[in-house]
């Protein structure tokens, strides 16, 4: 599958078509911000995507999250500052029966943003709906593993977990729901709450069909200072970059790398670091005949280069000395307390290594191809669509890399829809060979769902369905840990194990930087979040 028309339509902009095409972006995406152009005092900004709901629950991707952070607080955050947690509903925290159960108290004076007070019985109303098996939410998939109910009234919330943690407040970072805005606990994605929510957040937002508008509210625990925002669908990162620096928008939540340089040489805009606490990764079909063989596994991983893969998709040199891409060995991000920092990544291809492998396997090469048990080693690989705005052409660029070393390959791109709503689920199982993606991560690193086997609620991000009884019991080691030392050491092995037996092959963290006008002061982005500090915002426009 070759690059898309519009890359190079836009890139030839040396020719009078190219700069044509390229100067009519650049208006059109000052209009897309609105139906017209901002209104004096709103601060405009480009997302890669329309958010698709801004019901907590139901948040399918990063643009989701962060637009709900405006609107939603969550019981419990990370001080983008101190990384000290937090709360900005909760007044105190009581642990009972050993941090199984955790009283909480609510702060007075809160208000939703119809004005109804902010209640224990909202607290316990969301976690009920968490729990619910008739909301088709996957977040509520991921708590059903940890909480067991809520019981209160107007001033207290008395949460009780399936075991002790801990540090309870650490599971606790869902965004808390308005009780009297709902009939019951069985919320549906399509509830008319997901365009024009009520929340307890500095803003208060609305969806339209080509912006997402936000609405400062004042409250007990929220001053914010900007009036109005606006998000648009930034498009072509072309397009953002020069709509941002000619001062029609204020600003880029993600800058891809080849674009950097140019914002880093204005006086006007500021590069910010914006910490995903993410790493991208090639899940790996175990369940199909010609992957099933770690060694195979492990020969597609030292087929790739990632120096190069990096290099063509977003122009990283070796050569270059602070890289915005950081090469992975396992599932973490190399600053985690996770990270198992003795397993070396791989960076480059070791061709002599994968034959060695190849053949260990069985497999014999005929004609420059790789043939197990007779067949060619046909792979069928996938990537999540939005992730080639941050790695141009990553796709190809890999499946190429994989073919030159024997592998047939056929590559595709997959929607956001489905890979939320079948790939995640794993539904795609008999479909694809392997699959491009990337995982984010919030205050709690848990990668329990991504590799534990699939039963009883377990396994729910599992994407091929991956069973193995050793990452199981280290799955369950990392449950049961009572201190952070035996949880570091269970991830340790746990990392160990799954870079050698490769159900994901583990490609890279990649720096995410923003880009906002010098006019939008005091703009603290925490990680993963990006909104949550945003009460110290202003904007001088």
């Amino acid at each position: 599958m070759g690059a898309p028309e519009r890359q190079g339509h836009v890139e030839r902009v040396g020719g009078a078509v190219g700069v044509r095409a390229l100067v009519q972006g650049v208006l059109l995406g000052a209009a897309l911000v609105g139906s017209t152009f901002l209104a004096a005092g709103t601060v405009g900004f480009y997302e890669e995507a329309l958010p698709t709901t801004l019901n907590p629950l139901f948040a399918q991707s990063m643009v989701d999250r962060r637009a709900q952070e405006l609107v939603f607080d969550r019981l419990y955050f990370r001080s983008a500052i101190t990384s000290t947690l937090k709360s900005r509903l909760v007044e105190t925290a009581e642990k009972l029966e050993d941090g199984k159960k955790l009283k909480l108290t609510v702060k007075k004076g809160v208000k939703w943003h119809d004005g109804e007070p902010f209640q224990g019985t909202d607290i316990c109303f969301t976690v009920k709906a968490l729990l619910d098996e008739s909301t088709p939410s996957l977040l509520g998939k991921q708590f059903r593993e940890v909480l067991v109910g809520c019981e209160g009234d107007s001033k207290v919330a008395t949460i009780e977990f399936k075991r002790a943690y801990a540090n309870p407040e650490e599971r606790l970072s869902f965004r808390v729901l308005p009780a009297h805005k709902f009939p019951g606990t069985t919320i549906f994605p399509d509830d008319a709450f997901g365009t024009r929510p009520v929340g307890t957040g500095p803003m208060k937002g609305s969806m339209g069909r080509s912006e997402t508008r936000f609405e400062a509210y004042q409250n007990a625990h929220h001053n914010p200072k900007i009036p109005l925002m606006q998000l648009a669908e930034g498009g072509d990162p072309i397009v953002q970059i020069k709509t941002l620096l000619n001062g029609s928008i204020q600003g880029v939540v993600a800058v891809p790398p080849p674009r950097r340089p140019e914002v880093r040489a204005s006086d006007d805009v500021a590069l910010k670091s914006y910490d995903l606490r993410s790493w991208w990764f090639m899940a790996v079909n175990t369940n199909k005949p010609h992957l099933a063989d770690k060694r195979i596994r492990q020969a597609l991983n030292v087929t790739i280069d990632r120096t190069r893969l990096r290099e063509l998709t977003m122009g990283i040199k070796p050569t270059d000395e602070l890289p915005a891409c950081q090469f992975i060995s396992g599932p973490f991000i190399p600053s985690s307390p996770y990270y198992n920092r003795s397993i070396e990544p791989q960076e480059t291809a070791d061709r002599n290594k994968a034959k060695a492998l190849m053949e260990s396997a069985g497999a014999t090469m005929e004609h420059d191809l790789w043939l197990y048990k007779g067949k060619p080693v046909n792979l069928r690989i996938g990537m999540r669509a939005a992730l080639d705005v941050e790695a141009k052409d990553l796709l190809n660029q890999l499946g190429n890399q994989l073919q030159s070393g024997g592998f047939q390959r056929h590559v595709d791109k997959i929607s956001d829809n489905d890979w939320t709503n079948k790939v995640i689920t794993g539904r795609m199982v008999d479909e694809w060979d392997v699959l491009i993606g990337k995982w984010s991560f919030g205050v709690v690193e848990d990668i329990n769902p991504m590799f534990e086997t699939r039963r009883g609620g377990k396994g729910a991000l599992n994407i091929f369905n991956y069973s193995d009884s050793k990452v199981d019991a280290l799955v369950d080691r990392y449950d049961n840990a009572r201190t952070d030392t035996a949880a570091q050491d269970a991830y340790h092995e746990l990392h160990e194990y799954l870079a050698d037996d490769l159900p994901y092959i583990f490609l890279w963290k990649l720096d995410t930087k923003s880009a906002w006008r010098n006019s939008v002061r005091g703009n603290t982005i925490t990680p993963y979040y990006y909104f949550t500090e945003f009460d110290s915002w202003s904007f001088t426009g």
